[in-house]
């Protein structure tokens, strides 16, 4: 299904001419920005030197610490009353960043989150559970206004009760639900020792966190559900950047709303298409908050291929994320990796907590895993035996030796929001 055939299969050589009206239209609003006016400057480019998408190299990086000092609304490029709404980033030190929205960046967004929905088949005859934070998040205003474009039944049931979030589900007959991949299992979980089956669900929408295949395959299991990736940042108005068509294999990036390259994140290269590297963006269309060259942080490549639902750029599932990236002993180490491994597990339970430590100048890493129930009611011999092999595990895969603590199912935090699994306690005095 497509809600907008015409630009989701657009052919490649109207879609450069398309980024490129674009970018030059982004440049030219960009420099309504004093942070532009000097980054141009001292680069010593102006958008007429953009006459090729190639051009773009040309270009400045944007960073989220440029954003973050431009608070409150520095970097707003429209005047604050042509601004209808404001969100902020979450999960941040300081001052967060501010992201603004005129009446089309609101219109473009809801564009976006009607594409992914319908590309996966849904539409006016599904009832969709919202379960996300509705405040300055932008998970939830985000896929609530494009649920309803496509003609959806919404249901904004946010974060949090969530025994009450399982019998809405079964009261209202919810086929849809939109939530963070941990807080997924968590609902799974909470639904199995209330004795519900949750019948009706068919599709899941998962994102906000990296999430591994591995989970893909548990929460498909546990809620009976065809599980979706959804990709977003608040930068770029925040979820529909990219996600998952039928084929589940990468995410399409909606090439007519935002220019994507992979880059080297030391030394700043452009990277080849299936090279794996930084993703940064150049939003086409944002008239509040422009943006060049930002730097995502998050580590995916280009897919080349076609893809056989018939739309265009796809990127890989994000595997972790630059600045995410635990460094253990000279050895790069994403919390997803970790994930992946202890998901292809039986014995391991729900959550797991990663430690990072430094003792006697050495990094050391501990990993706090927890069991299934029928695996931690066992002997004590072969709970010895399970952890010497999940470490074994662990190592083979990580290139690290790394300690694993067994713990009693249900014993660590859960997350209704993004899940924060690792505590890096090295510059902790």
């Amino acid at each position: 299904m497509f809600w907008n055939r015409v630009m989701e299969t657009i052919r490649p050589e109207e879609l450069a001419d398309l980024q490129l009206k674009r970018l030059k239209w982004t440049l030219r609003q960009a420099q309504e920005v004093g942070l532009y006016q000097r980054k141009f400057r001292e680069a010593g480019v102006s958008p007429d030197d953009i006459r090729t998408l190639d051009d773009v190299e040309k270009l400045p990086f944007t960073y989220k610490s440029e954003l973050r000092a431009g608070y409150p609304f520095g970097l707003f490029a429209v005047p604050l009353r042509e601004i209808v709404r404001i969100h902020t980033t979450s999960g941040t030190t300081g001052k967060p960043t501010v992201v603004g929205y005129t009446c089309n960046d609101l219109e473009n967004w809801s564009e976006l989150i009607a594409r992914n929905m319908t590309m996966i088949g849904l539409g006016e005859d599904d009832i969709f559970q919202n379960a996300v934070n509705y405040g300055l998040f932008t998970g939830g205003l985000g896929f609530h206004y494009g649920a309803e474009k496509i003609g959806m039944t919404v249901i904004p049931s946010a974060t949090g009760n969530t025994r009450r979030q399982i019998e809405m589900i079964e009261d209202f007959g919810v086929t849809a639900i939109h939530c963070t991949p941990s807080y997924a299992l968590h609902l799974a979980e909470v639904a199995e020792s209330m004795g519900k089956t949750l019948d009706t669900l068919q599709t899941g929408i998962f994102g906000a966190e990296a999430w591994s295949e591995n989970m893909r395959v548990e929460l498909e299991r546990r809620l009976d559900l065809k599980a979706y990736d959804s990709y977003g940042l608040s930068e770029m108005y925040g979820p529909g950047v990219a996600f998952e068509c039928l084929e589940r294999s990468g995410l399409h990036l909606w090439h007519d709303f935002y220019l994507a390259e992979i880059i080297d994140s030391e030394t700043g290269e452009r990277l080849a298409p299936g090279e794996r590297g930084e993703l940064v963006i150049t939003p086409l269309t944002k008239e509040a908050l422009p943006l060049i060259r930002y730097r995502t942080g998050d580590v995916t490549r280009l897919i080349d291929n076609e893809c056989a639902c018939g739309r265009g750029q796809k990127i890989e599932k994000i595997t972790g994320r630059c600045d995410d990236m635990l460094v253990i002993r000279g050895i790069n180490v994403f919390p997803s990796q970790i994930e992946h491994v202890l998901r292809s597990l039986p014995e391991v339970g729900e959550q797991f907590m990663v430690y990072v430590d430094r003792v006697k100048h050495l990094d050391e890493m501990a990993i706090e895993v927890e069991m299934t129930r029928a695996g931690f009611s066992g002997e004590l011999k072969d709970l010895a035996r399970i952890q010497k092999m999940i470490a074994g595990e662990l190592q083979s895969a990580l290139g690290i030796r790394t300690s694993v603590k067994l713990v009693e199912p249900g014993s660590l935090p859960r997350f209704e929001g993004k899940a924060k699994r690792v505590v890096d306690r090295r510059g902790v005095l």
